[in-house]
């Protein structure tokens, strides 16, 4: 279950006001560190700041560090555990850190970037769009290759996510990502204030199960296809997403490149085909 606060508050209907309560979605900061193997010996640093929904920061972490190029695969992964001060205060920490294996290379200056993201946009502070364009360590999806996808598949896939969205339903303020399989069935989701965080989640559980990549999977997110969201899934070796709503121009041009499916404004029995056409028969 998402957490979620009450707050108390005035709702006023016309010339009617009274006294209720609101439940909320939590937004608070995750500290991301990384520990790993310099020039200099053992080296810890702080990787990002992110504003996120609190629960699952493991899978966050590893989402994030495998979509940013850092991580190609879970053996990179010495341990990912929630950083606790000596003396821990009861609840929740806002600190994760990841540990890396002696063998991965890590080379923090190419990834030349202002790791702080907001929960609204995930590249904000990107040195240059050459700087999005990370590596996927699998190739990209070819033209004649499974899954295909009926239109009565992709149809349904709106609803099985809402039906799943407890965090939206208590609030209305979550966005959501979720994994399906080439049947439709859900596999995976995640709810966030932060639709790259919600992706992250999915795909560092994926990361973490060992299921990557995801070549016979379909993602969907609840709002917009931007650039990063293509290349998170991208990377994933996913061969589809889809969106509830609209792809941005360069999500577009993307997908293209990636030989991806791109399915925008997914909802009320319509939606368009951006790229990848040929997959949705």
């Amino acid at each position: 279950m998402t957490p979620i606060a009450r707050i108390p508050v005035q709702m006023v209907s016309g010339e009617e006001r009274r006294e209720a309560s609101d439940a909320l979605a939590i937004e608070e900061p995750l500290e991301i560190r990384l520990n790993h193997v310099g020039p200099e010996g053992s080296e810890q640093r702080v990787l990002s700041i992110t504003m996120r929904t609190p629960g699952h920061d493991d899978e966050l972490a590893a989402g994030f560090l495998f979509t940013e190029g850092i991580l190609r695969g879970a053996e990179d992964l010495r341990e990912v555990r929630p950083h606790r001060p000596d003396a821990p205060a009861p609840g929740r920490t806002n600190v994760v850190q990841v540990s890396l294996h002696d063998h991965v290379t890590v080379d923090l200056q190419r990834l030349e970037r202002n790791f702080y993201t907001t929960s609204s946009c995930g590249i904000c502070g990107k040195a240059s769009i050459e700087a999005l364009r990370a590596q996927s360590p699998f190739p990209p999806a070819l033209p004649g290759h499974p899954p295909y996808l009926s239109s009565s598949l992709l149809h349904r896939l709106p609803q099985r996510l809402r039906a799943a969205q407890d965090g939206f339903e208590a609030t209305g303020g979550l966005h959501a990502a979720a994994l399906f399989d080439a049947s439709g069935e859900r596999l995976l989701l995640r709810e966030d204030v932060g639709r790259h965080n919600a992706v992250d989640k999915v795909l560092g559980r994926a990361l973490l199960d060992g299921l990557l990549p995801l070549r016979a999977h379909v993602l969907l997110v609840s709002g917009r296809a931007s650039f990063e969201l293509v290349q998170k899934a991208s990377m994933a070796g996913l061969p589809c997403l889809a969106a509830v709503g609209a792809p941005s121009s360069l999500a577009v041009e993307l997908a293209q490149e990636a030989g991806m499916t791109l399915v925008g404004f997914l909802r009320e029995g319509r939606f368009n085909v951006y790229s990848g056409d040929w997959r949705v028969v």
